[in-house]
């Protein structure tokens, strides 16, 4: 399960303990930079997220091919892993994932005033943030102070900013397009209400990749599966269970 741009394990909390219960072996885990995770002082790439993930697999020893699970930014990691590691992955399942079309970077957060703009006006606005992946805030006020001790770590500004610099930026659609030319079961899940990665991306991703099955969840934004888990967690479980 790989999280999105800057929250940590605990967006799974819902779906991890589901999963457990229903019998699959689930590992979560923190990206690089966010977190309980390290934040080494390198250039946070695609390269970076994926060697990441392969390296884990390996310390942990599993083997064979895995299900992979991806929300955000994790969705893209997930498909940017299966199109690498085809032989890897047994499913892939995304949670309004990010599709990334290689935008430029807005001036304010390129060098040398990235880093001002970064400490100054976006750290300190990033837990109240969050409040936009849910289509009813109100009603999950864990939900941002989970993400303050996080902040409290040496890089954790400086791990987000080289990812808007060097990952953001890329163009994934190549990645859906490899992925949509295996064999490799999908999942598509998407919030009705999504401002982060508004539903009309989802054209683009079922184009991309025609195997995908669609699930659109009402009354939701930008993490359904955290608003919903009554209606998200059956839909993955079943989608998990059937994979050949």
């Amino acid at each position: 399960m790989i999280h999105g741009f800057s929250i940590p394990e605990y967006l799974w909390d819902p779906t991890f303990h589901r999963l457990a219960s229903a019998g699959f072996r689930v590992l979560r885990y923190d990206l690089f930079g966010r977190g309980y995770s390290d934040r080494p002082d390198v250039i946070y790439d695609g390269d970076l997220f994926d060697r990441q993930l392969v390296d884990l697999l390996a310390a942990l020893k599993i083997l064979g091919s895995v299900d992979v699970v991806g929300c955000s930014m994790g969705g893209s990691i997930a498909v940017s892993f299966a199109a690498r590691h085809p032989e890897s992955v047994h499913s892939v399942a995304l949670i309004g994932p990010g599709y990334l079309s290689g935008e430029r970077l807005p001036f304010r957060l390129r060098e040398p005033i990235g880093e001002y703009t970064m400490a100054v006006s976006i750290a300190p606005t990033l837990p109240d943030s969050q409040r936009a992946d849910l289509y009813h805030p109100e009603r999950f006020p864990e939900y941002v102070e989970k993400y303050r001790p996080q902040m409290r770590y040496k890089g954790f500004r400086a791990a987000l900013l080289s990812t808007l610099r060097h990952y953001i930026v890329v163009d994934s659609s190549g990645d859906y397009g490899r992925l949509g030319k295996t064999r490799i079961p999908v999942l598509l899940i998407w919030g009705r209400f999504d401002q982060d990665v508004p539903l009309e991306v989802s054209e683009k991703i079922r184009a991309a990749v025609p195997q995908a099955r669609f699930h659109i969840i009402e009354d939701s934004a930008h993490v359904p599966h955290y608003e919903h888990p009554e209606i998200v967690n059956p839909i993955l479980v079943s989608f998990l269970s059937t994979t050949p």
